[in-house]
Order: C-alpha cells, then structure tokens, then sequence
C-alpha cells in the first residue's frame, strides 16, 4: 500500500480522536465552565451539526480544487477548530469551536476516500479506503481513552492541544506523503449535484442513515449498559470502550478485501449479522463474558457496513464522487443523532436499559431493506460495482462504461484505473 495512505489514517486518527473524547470529558468541561452535564451534552451535537453541515459545502466549494491541496486545507481548518476549542474562555465559545472542528470532517473523509482509491490498482480500492478508516478505529482503541485520561489529569484543554498537535503532525504527512492529484478539467459543482442525485446514490445514503444508525442506538449507552445491564463497575468503561473500538478496527480489515472481491453482498452480509448481534445482546446483556463478546462483534460487524456503503455511493456517483463520497459522511452522522435519539427515547419510555439494542436491530433491518431493494433495482440496468468509476473523465472509464458487465459481480474487463504517478 502507498505511503500516501498512512498519511490519510494518521489525519483520521486525529479526527476519530477529537469527535468522541468529548463524551468521556463531559463532566470536566462542565464543571470548568459551570454548567450542567446535559448542557454540555450539545457540545456533541455541535460537532455533528458542522460534519453534517460541512461535507456537503466545502466539498462543492473545493470541487475546482487539487485533491492534495484540498486535504490540507480540510485539515488546516480542523486543526484551527480543535485550537479554538482549547483556548475557548466560555461554553458558546467552545461551542462554536466544535462546530468549526466538524466542518471538514465529512469533506475530509469524502475527498480522502477518492484519492485513497485512485492511489491503487482496480481489485484494491475497498482496500486502500478501508486502511484509511483504520485510522478512526484506531483512534477508539487508543486515541480516545488516552485522550481522556490526559484531560482528566491535565484538563480537558490539554486534550484538545495534544489534537491539535495531531492536526500539525497530519498536516506535514500530507504534504509530504501525498502526491498531486488533479481535479479533472470536466469536473465541477454541477456534475458533482447531478450525481448526488442518482438514484443509486441517494438509496446508500438512505441505507447508511438507517443501518448506521443501528449501531449509534446501543453505542451512545454502552456506558450507561456497562454498569447498569451488564453489571460491571464504572471502571470497566474504558474496557468495554475499547473492546468496541478494537471489533471496529476487525471490522475495517475484514471489509476491504470482501469488498473488493462482492460489494453488495458484503454490505447485505454486514447488516444483516449486525441485526442478529444486536438482539443476541439484548439477550446476553446480563452474563458478563458472553456481553463482552457481542460488544466486540457488534464493533466489527457494525463497521463492516462504512466500506461498502462508500464504494457503492462513490462508485455510483460515476465520475463525480466527491460530493457523494461527502455526504456519506453527513448520512453517517445524522445516523448518529437519530440512533442515539431513538435509542433514548426506548429508556425513557421505560423498555429498560437493553431496549436500545431492540431499536438498533429493528433500524439495521430497515437498512438492510433499503439496501436490498437498491440491489434489486440496480439489477436489471448497467451496473457500475466492478468499475473504478472514481478516477473522473479517464478515457479508460469510458471505454469500461461502454463494455459489456460479464465479469464477476458485474465487472468490465477494462480496468479504468490508471497509475497514480498519472493523475488521470
């Protein structure tokens, strides 16, 4: 794999890091700034309003702009985010600083993606993306528990400085890892719109905001399951944490290469084994060890489903990935927002503490439908699954577009990959 692509997992590792220490230090922060622990509570929604609001906008903004050039910008800004957040005086100041450290997150990730799979040869982009995701898998193994421990001891500023720090360390890998990628000449906000607006597209969008959000209704809780369903002690957090964090790294090395070989099967597979996780773990919630062993399964399987779902839209989108690539992003965290609303909204209702893996099980059914019924309809017309689409206007795509898909899973003979070193 090239270098570039460590560069990529090491900025991922910052952004991982940065979007969900704040739920460990949210009794910190508000007893600093004095206020109440549910208020500080939005400083979480705030980084997912600027990931939602920011995929979609600096990416059409940035759709003229060289790749590598772009990426360092998005990082740039995401390293003056977490800066503004460590040196905030107030709670609104600190608020505005978490939405500023979300805005490229999702345009990061979406213009990383793209490049991560024109750096390899057709057979290897599922690979090469997923090796970039280890880096936010990465970062919920190691980053985030250290990252809470430090601002637990040191202040939760310290936290955000030692991110920022991660941003300038990301910033010189890109720079000197990446190569140049160009922006094809055909390229621009208008083709990027239209092909947001596939059908296709607009479905892996859909089916990220239901089958993700399976995951998000049990992960937001898994703290308050820990001591209140599975028993443990409140120090056993941290362990169950990173059990998750390790089963989503699993989980990214496994999706690369079945992605590479079946797309949709793999995504269909994902989905599907999260759902049975899900109510497994509602079931096993009060035997410790067997508890311990669906958190780390639900990690993996729940993970599995991010690679597909971005090759597909990516691959879908045709020769304008990036906006797509993108707004997986925002699917993702608006994802986030309603699985955790729902899965609230079950224990508040008074369904007890494991009601909320009922919820992400019924949600993951939902998107494995959607997604069932993508695949469905895809069927009968072109399918573009086999084809290295990503690499816009290359006369190799065109000639793969216009060949017949008898290939395994649908994939041209002609690949329309063509070497990095060609930028086209």
């Amino acid at each position: 794999m090239p270098l570039a692509l460590f560069a990529l997992a090491v900025s991922a590792f910052g952004i991982g890091t940065t979007e969900f220490v704040m739920m460990g230090l949210l009794p910190n922060v508000a007893d600093d700034l004095g206020t109440s622990v549910p208020t500080a509570g939005h400083l979480v929604s705030a980084y997912a309003i600027g990931v939602v609001i920011g995929a979609p906008l600096l990416t059409a903004f940035g759709s003229r702009v060289p790749r590598k050039r772009m990426l360092l910008l998005l990082m740039a800004l995401f390293t003056v985010g977490n800066l503004a957040s460590a040196l905030a005086p107030d709670f609104g100041t600190l608020l505005a600083g978490r939405v500023l450290a979300g805005l490229p997150h999702g345009a990061f990730f979406g213009v990383g993606a793209v490049v991560a799979a024109r750096l390899v040869a057709e057979g290897r982009q599922a690979r090469a993306v997923a090796t970039m995701f280890l880096g936010l898998t990465v970062a919920n193994v190691v980053g985030v528990p250290a990252a809470t421990l430090l601002g637990q001891h040191l202040g939760w500023r310290a936290t955000f400085l030692v991110v920022t720090a991660i941003g300038l360390v990301a910033m010189a890998a890109l720079a000197r890892l990446v190569p140049h990628v160009p922006v094809d000449a055909h390229q621009g906000l208008g083709r990027e719109l239209r092909a947001l607006g596939n059908r296709q597209v607009l479905l892996g969008l859909l089916t990220a905001v239901f089958g993700f959000g399976g995951v998000f209704a049990v992960y937001a809780y898994l703290a308050s399951m820990t001591t209140e369903a599975i028993g443990l002690g409140e120090p056993a957090v941290t362990l169950v944490l990173a059990l998750f964090g390790i089963g989503m790294t699993l989980g990214a090395l496994v999706a690369g290469p079945l992605t590479d070989r079946a797309l949709r099967p793999t995504l269909y597979g994902s989905l599907a084994a999260l759902a049975l996780v899900l109510v497994a773990f509602r079931f096993t919630v009060h035997i410790p060890w067997l508890a311990l062993t669906a958190v780390v399964v639900l990690g993996a399987v729940g993970f599995m489903t991010t690679t597909p779902l971005q090759m597909l839209v990516m691959r879908k989108a045709q020769d304008a990935p990036t906006l797509a690539s993108a707004s997986n992003h925002s699917a993702f965290n608006l994802a986030n927002a309603g699985g955790a609303w729902l899965g609230g909204a079950a224990i508040a209702a008074g369904w007890g503490w494991t009601s909320p893996a009922v919820v992400g099980a019924a949600l993951a059914v939902v998107g494995l439908a959607i997604a069932a019924a993508a695949g469905l309809l895809d069927r009968g017309g072109k399918t573009a699954e086999g084809t290295s689409r990503v690499v816009a206007g290359s006369p190799l795509a065109a000639a793969a577009a216009a060949a017949p898909a008898d290939g395994p899973a649908g994939r041209p003979p002609v690949s329309a990959t063509s070497s990095p070193a060609s930028g086209s």
